[in-house]
Formats: structure tokens, C-alpha cells, sequence
């Protein structure tokens, strides 16, 4: 979101991010772009949904603007209502394919409940754009809505200077939270001879407390928490292999494309992610990463114990991501987000 806000304020449109607020939250960094966070009794659940989505749709109708953006569909019914009582266009940010989020299908009644959202609101809003072809392709299956595709890629900047063995710790960074394969990676670290340091939170922290302990692997495994973006760069470029790991279960995972992906082509640092279609596009092109079939911890530890000893290996797929990092990157993706918005008004 600092991203596209940013981008869109330097080439001219007014922006105010809208964000909540909980008791725990980090102190709001100041940028160029407006911000509001609106204060939220609760943290989850039913009752943060209604509350949050209730406050978002007062903030909203009273605010002056010419259009309104809602990021997944957990803000798209204040969205909706307020661009129709204001009559302004509306436009859909879909960071994920939500109903597909493995946190939703593992819940039959939640499930029920965000589709019926997702069948009212998402055909109407024929503006939008999505984080990859595969979901943009379901989104025009489903609604007959034609999605462009915007991927979270970081700023190119000046390429840092490494050696080839760096310092040795496998790197997580993003949200903690069900479907990323933690409970396979805790397990396979067993068998990993370098530690293991996680940049995060979610709600699968307690479970991953106990996998760790489970498992025995406390000293090989490092949990920062929530760690603010200029802390995040300088660790992942300090990290040796970068591990984006999901879980084939919904949609949205298997058509995913995580941030985490081009965090770590930006760093320098190769990967082991999934063999997913998304992954496999960009990986034929581009030899970034390992790929692998499972999420087995064996196969886990043995793709990370091939980067950690096949030096000839690890340093072909660093000097791709140095060649990758000039053409996915932010400056030339922002230019399509620019002329979205510029068409939408």
C-alpha cells in the first residue's frame, strides 16, 4: 500500500490511506501521503469485521474525494454503499483471492458467508486490478470483470555487494499465519545446519511457539515479530535464503505470488518457494529460486541443504536475481498503476 499510495501521490491525485487501529498497534509512520487509522475495540473475529467495516463507512461518507478504493473484500461493503451514495467510481484492490484463503475454505459457514459477500459486490465493480494473471483470469470466470494485474515488486535501487556465503541464516519475512507451510519448515529444520530467523506475525504464532518446542529446534529458530519496512530490507539482504512456502489448499494459494517472491530477488538472496504456475512463469525466465513438488520437510531441508553446499549453484541464482531486480521492479509496474487510475477518472 506505501507503494501504490506513493507512486499515485507523486504523479499528482490526492491519496488518504485508511487503516485501523487496536491498542497494540506500532506508532504511524509519517509519509507523503495522507493517513487515517480508525480505532477498533476489537482485534478479530465477528465483531472486528462489523465494527471496523461500521466506523470505515461513516469515515468514508463524510470525507471530500472522487473515488473510493477498497483493498479485499473485508472493505468492500462500505466501499460499495459509499460510492453509490456519493455517486463516485469505485474501484477493487484485491491483494488475494479472498474466498480461497485457506483460513476461509477450512470454514464451511465462513466460506458460505464471504461468498455470498463476493457474489454481490465484486460485479459491481467493474474497476480493478489484481497481484496476478491467474487470479485476474478466475475473477473474469466468475463475475465477467477484467482485472489488471499489479505485482507488489520493490523500488530498483542501488544493487548491494555480497559475497557468496554472506552470513548463513535462512530468512521468512511476511504474515505468520495458516497455509505458509510452517508446519512443514519447523519440522525440516531438524536437519538444516544454519538458524532460522522469521520477520512477522499472524494467527499462527501460538502454533508455531509450540512447533518450535515440539520439535526441539529453539536455538535454531529466531522470531523477530512485527518489524518495521527499513528494519525488513536491511535483514533481508543481510539473510542468505529467502523461503516463501505455501500450502496447496484454496485457490489463492496456488495462484499465489507473495510479495516475499520479489523481496528477495530485490536482496540478492536466492529462494526456495513452490512450484505453483505463477512461480514457474517468472522462474522460466528468470532462475531465481528452487522450486519444489512439496511441502514434505524433507524435501524442505533438502532444497535448502542443496543452496547451503552447491556454491556453483547458489551463486548462478544470485546473479540472476541481480538481472531479474532490472526488470521487476516498481518503477515499471507503477506506471501501469498510474495509467489505471488515470483512465478510471
Amino acid at each position: 500500500m506505501n507503494r501504490i499510495c506513493t507512486s499515485l501521490y507523486q504523479y499528482g491525485f490526492e491519496v488518504t490511506l485508511v487503516g485501523r487501529k487496536t491498542f497494540d498497534s506500532m506508532p504511524l509512520l509519517k509519509n507523503i501521503y495522507k493517513q487515517k487509522r480508525l480505532f477498533c475495540f476489537f482485534k478479530n473475529g465477528p465483531l472486528f469485521y462489523f465494527e471496523y467495516n461500521v466506523r470505515l463507512f461513516f469515515y468514508l461518507l463524510f470525507q471530500k474525494k472522487d473515488a473510493v478504493c477498497c483493498i479485499d473484500l473485508d472493505t468492500i461493503l462500505p466501499v460499495l454503499l459509499v460510492s453509490k451514495i456519493n455517486n463516485i467510481p469505485r474501484i477493487y484492490d484485491a491483494h488475494e483471492l479472498f474466498t480461497e484463503l485457506k483460513e476461509v475454505i477450512t470454514r464451511p459457514k465462513i466460506k458460505k458467508i464471504w461468498m455470498m459477500i463476493e457474489k454481490f459486490t465484486v460485479p459491481k465493480f467493474p474497476l480493478g486490478y489484481t497481484v496476478s494473471e491467474s487470479i485476474a483470469e478466475e475473477f473474469f470466470k466468475r463475475y465477467s470483470v477484467k482485472y489488471s494485474v499489479i505485482r507488489n515488486m520493490p523500488q530498483l535501487k542501488e544493487q548491494i555487494s555480497r559475497t557468496q556465503k554472506g552470513n548463513q541464516f535462512l530468512f521468512y519475512q511476511g504474515a505468520v499465519n495458516e497455509g505458509r507451510g510452517f508446519e512443514f519448515l519447523i519440522p525440516a529444520m531438524k536437519h538444516i545446519s544454519c538458524k532460522l530467523v522469521i520477520a512477522g506475525d499472524g494467527n499462527f504464532m501460538e502454533q508455531m511457539k509450540e512447533l518450535i518446542k515440539k520439535n526441539n529446534v529453539d536455538e535454531k529458530v529466531k522470531l523477530l515479530g512485527m518489524v518495521l519496512p527499513t528494519e525488513l530490507n536491511s535483514l533481508t539482504e543481510q539473510a542468505f535464503i529467502g523461503i516463501s512456502l505455501v500450502e496447496n489448499i484454496g485457490l489463492n494459494q496456488y495462484w499465489s505470488l507473495t510479495n516475499k517472491y520479489f523481496d528477495y530477488i530485490h536482496a540478492g538472496i536466492p529462494q526456495v518457494t513452490m512450484n505453483y504456475p505463477e512461480y514457474q512463469k517468472l522462474n522460466s525466465q528468470f532462475k531465481t529460486a528452487l522450486l519444489i513438488d512439496n511441502l514434505l520437510p524433507t524435501t524442505i531441508a533438502e532444497a535448502i541443504n542443496k543452496l547451503l553446499t552447491d556454491e556453483e549453484l547458489y551463486v548462478e541464482l544470485q546473479n540472476n536475481c541481480f538481472l531479474a531486480s532490472k526488470k521487476l521492479n516498481w518503477q515499471n509496474e507503477e506506471k501501469q498503476l498510474v495509467n489505471i487510475y488515470t483512465e478510471f477518472f
